[in-house]
């Protein structure tokens, strides 16, 4: 293959679900699908956070930057796939491809750091509950919130800094709906080595963090609703936390799946496929997760749509 040097005029194919004209329409209907009922639904979960005041409170201030990331995250990816089916193209140009794997990376990010919060704020909650509004003051809120984003910023400059240093050849064919870090180093002619130890260590420390917080979280929530007598004051602890659980739990397992199905099979179509679950999927379904096992999202939902006005109780 020849090097590319004037990387300003190059292209690359993205050629991730394109193999089967016929099947074109079908996955694009899908996917447009999904893509609206995604937006829709965690604008919902926003718009009934802001429009209730009983809402405003760090649960569900992170549960609002969780459903914002989520629309952000998927419109990284699926409209210019659905633009591609739609004009029978599979390019996109080097900056935007760049742009994309840039933004794909700080809202990957971003899902991972703020679950990894609101699994603190649980931990708080359950573990820690007559100093909670002390500990969980909006301070440390918007700091764990800004954290994060300068975290997911930096992390994912790195990695497109460090791609814009590598030399293209004229085979510029990514086997996927985006473009996928990844698979992105690996059309490189130039060496990879340096790109590949930086995305591993940043794996490490940077998914694996978050997810060591999660785990050390639930395991003193897990040990202090044990340790609560009645059997109703279990359910509600639980309660509180099962649908944060319920989501971190697709997260992560889909996540996990994307990992294991590129390096076990060769199959590119696999790994494309087990991808959509991970950036469609769940952030389609976070929104159903919280509103179906939540009462006051449900109550604030039901109040938005019939136009009540909200006010607060004082006790």
């Amino acid at each position: 293959m020849e090097p590319w040097n004037d990387t300003g005029l190059s292209e690359f194919f993205l050629l991730g679900f394109l193999e089967d004209p016929a099947l074109q329409p079908v996955i694009f209907g899908l996917f447009l699908s999904m893509y609206l009922v995604t937006v829709a639904g965690n604008l919902l979960i926003i718009l009934a956070i802001l429009s209730d005041p009983h809402l405003h409170t760090p649960m569900y201030f992170f549960l609002s930057n969780l459903s914002l990331v989520d629309v952000c995250f998927t419109s990284t990816t699926v409209p210019k796939m659905l633009v591609n089916i739609e004009i029978q193209s599979r390019a996109i140009s080097y900056t935007g491809c760049i742009t994309q794997m840039y933004f794909y990376l700080v809202f990957a990010g971003l899902d991972n750091f703020l679950l990894a919060v609101m699994a603190y704020d649980r931990f708080v909650a359950i573990c820690h509950p007559l100093h909670y509004m002390v500990i969980m003051n909006p301070r440390l809120c918007v700091q764990l919130v800004l954290v994060s984003w300068v975290i997911s910023v930096l992390h994912a400059l790195l990695h497109s800094l460090m791609v814009l240093q590598l030399t293209f050849c004229t085979d510029l064919e990514i086997h996927h709906f985006f473009c996928e870090l990844k698979q992105v180093t690996h059309t490189a002619c130039s060496d990879t080595f340096p790109n590949e130890l930086i995305l591993y260590f940043a794996s490490v420390l940077l998914g694996g963090g978050p997810l060591a917080g999660i785990l050390y979280s639930y395991s003193k929530i897990i040990s202090s609703i044990c340790a609560i007598s009645s059997a109703q004051g279990k359910h509600k602890a639980f309660s509180t936390c099962a649908s944060h659980l319920s989501v971190i739990s697709l997260f992560y397992c889909t996540g996990l799946g994307v990992y294991f199905s590129s390096a076990v099979t060769q199959n590119r179509h696999s790994t494309a496929m087990a991808s959509v679950m991970y950036t469609v999927v769940t952030p389609m379904l976070n929104p159903f997760i919280y509103s179906l096992r939540n009462t006051e999202i449900k109550r604030a939902l039901k109040r938005s749509f019939e136009g009540k006005p909200q006010v607060c109780q004082l006790s």
